[in-house]
């Protein structure tokens, strides 16, 4: 019974965060597909028109990074906020605090989902097939929640009593951008700075599924492993923060 209304709860509040978001938009979910395919043509246009030797591939390419991308900093930003956003539901209700900012995560499963479907669509469509390498998809998607959640841990704990560090989240998010090769290649990042990137789970991300997409090959065990440390790592120190953090959110809140 405990277990089910925890599962009640965290279900209610992913579909209070979905329900949220989209209210008073005309086109609802359908944003989930137009933002990134927006970028995308964005992207393609100036990367393969207005510079020489363009990546092969390039939509498909490009949405290798912007969909984990995607996720990564709205389901970040919007964990971040999650516990003042739910202040009067926090103090009324005796609730794991943890449940707030993982359900805000969770709540941008859906939009994950379909860019993922956009992201193999345009996969099938530039001519790469299926592959015995796809199985690895899932477990990567995993890691990259898992990896998330406990960065939405951290920063809505600190968030609660230092107000700027949503702002710092964006500001982090801009600059990944650029960092993350969204729309670049690991081929062409200097040597020198192979060691920042083999260091960034999210790039490592968007390595492992151009590797499985794009090459038909299987993602280096070296990538899997650091995405699987950093995943878990990132995840138990959120969660060993936020424990000590919680104990005076009702002050803040």
């Amino acid at each position: 019974m405990w277990h089910g209304n925890y599962m009640f709860l965290l279900e209610n509040l992913i579909q209070k965060d979905f329900k949220v978001r989209y209210r008073n938009m005309s086109l609802g979910v359908l944003w989930s597909l137009l933002n990134p395919l927006v970028t995308m043509a964005a992207l393609t246009f100036v990367f393969t028109k207005m510079f020489t030797n363009p990546q092969p591939n390039y939509p498909a390419f490009v949405l290798c990074g912007l969909v984990p991308f995607n996720f990564f900093t709205m389901a970040w930003a919007t964990g971040t906020s999650s516990l003042l956003d739910n202040a009067m539901l926090i103090k009324r209700v005796p609730i794991p605090r943890e449940i707030v900012p993982i359900a805000s995560v969770l709540g941008n499963c859906l939009h994950l989902i379909i860019q993922i479907a956009l992201l193999l669509s345009f996969t099938l469509a530039f001519g790469k097939g299926i592959n015995r390498y796809w199985f690895w998809l899932p477990v990567i998607w995993v890691l990259e929640i898992v990896l998330v959640s406990g960065l939405a841990l951290i920063s809505s704990a600190i968030n609660v009593y230092v107000r700027d560090t949503r702002y710092i989240v964006e500001s982090i998010n801009v600059v990944l951008f650029w960092l993350v090769p969204v729309v670049y290649s690991f081929e062409v990042i200097p040597m020198k700075y192979h060691q920042i990137y083999e260091f960034n789970p999210l790039a490592a991300i968007v390595f492992a599924l151009r590797k499985i997409l794009l090459e038909a090959q299987a993602p280096a065990t070296s990538t899997l492993v650091q995405l699987a440390v950093s995943s878990v790592v990132t995840l138990g120190f959120g969660l060993l923060l936020f424990s000590r953090l919680k104990t005076r959110f009702y002050d803040y809140l």
